[in-house]
């Protein structure tokens, strides 16, 4: 059995910003975390969280981005030594989101800060977006990470993936369909065509579309604050798309309490395959800890013969 972590947006908590630092699309957003945000992303619900997480002792973290707010460069900084306390590189793998990238920032000062946490196997740091799709081998699971951050305007949080990314994500899955590897895809933002115009991604039906020719086992997205799951079409059946609540959600959060997933993969040798069976972590009503909060389960195709 592997146990894969997957959490998300944990949105840590945002220093003052200086004027000059408020004349873009920030000013907005900073307006509207000390209005309204502040009290839907708390750090003790967080701690709770991560509390957990480190308890359950997974074999590995997937993080699908938004670590920080409005790109501040006190914001990444304060990431990276929150990324530090919850694991090495080797143990976390991180994908950035929309709130990651509010902004145009210098990589080194912004993101770079990160870029251990964003590197496929064996290569340096992460020293820019061109780093995607990033894949990193975990027992027999092959984590393919994509970057569906791009700066947007102001009132906008879609994503986008671009052809290029596209192009390499589709010839990696089926390198890695090839190899007989659980194949999981990382992103941000939910590759659903139904989503809301201002927050969707905007190539979703090109992802689709590449997912039907090559496959997947299961994709783990955030930016939604909550838990929840669609399916969309595989060459050998449905995908499941599992998104996960904010990590830092107050427990009378409209979105629901913060919550974490564990997903279990075991190999099924009756039915073939593997069974990914989904445990729902969430903040108890009082904070100071997480609770079971339902189960899921799912079962992929053999993966070798996800590919043709």
């Amino acid at each position: 059995m592997f146990t894969l972590a997957h959490l998300s947006d944990p949105h840590l908590p945002m220093p003052q910003a200086r004027l000059f630092e408020l004349l873009n699309k920030r000013a907005t957003g900073y307006v509207n975390w000390w209005r309204n945000r502040v009290r839907l992303h708390q750090p003790q619900a967080l701690s709770a969280v991560v509390a957990d997480l480190k308890a359950a002792q997974p074999d590995h973290i997937a993080l699908t981005g938004d670590l920080v707010n409005v790109a501040l460069g006190a914001e990444f900084k304060l990431a990276a030594r929150w990324l530090e306390a919850l694991g090495s590189p080797s143990e976390v793998t991180l994908i950035p989101g929309n709130h990651d990238t509010y902004v145009a920032t210098a990589w080194p000062e912004s993101l770079g800060l990160w870029g251990a946490y964003m590197a496929s196997d064996g290569a340096p740091p992460a020293t820019g977006f061109d780093v995607f799709p990033i894949v990193r081998r975990r027992g027999p699971l092959a984590l393919v990470g994509l970057s569906s951050g791009v700066p947007k305007p102001p009132l906008f949080a879609t994503g986008t993936l671009g052809k290029a990314q596209l192009e390499r994500a589709e010839r990696l899955l089926a390198e890695l369909g090839r190899e007989g590897l659980v194949r999981i895809v990382m992103i941000h933002h939910p590759p659903l065509t139904t989503e809301k115009r201002f927050k969707r991604l905007t190539d979703a039906t090109q992802f689709q579309a590449m997912i039907r020719r090559v496959g997947c086992e299961i994709i783990l997205h955030g930016h939604n604050h909550r838990s929840e799951v669609a399916r969309i079409a595989g060459p050998a059946g449905p995908v499941p798309v599992v998104g996960v609540a904010s990590a830092s959600a107050a427990a009378d959060s409209k979105y629901g309490r913060a919550r974490y997933h564990l997903l279990r993969f075991r190999a099924d040798a009756r039915r073939g395959g593997w069974s990914i069976e989904i445990e729902m972590r969430a903040i108890n009503t009082g904070g100071a800890g997480c609770e079971p909060d339902g189960t899921l389960t799912f079962h992929t195709q053999q993966p070798l013969a996800m590919v043709a």
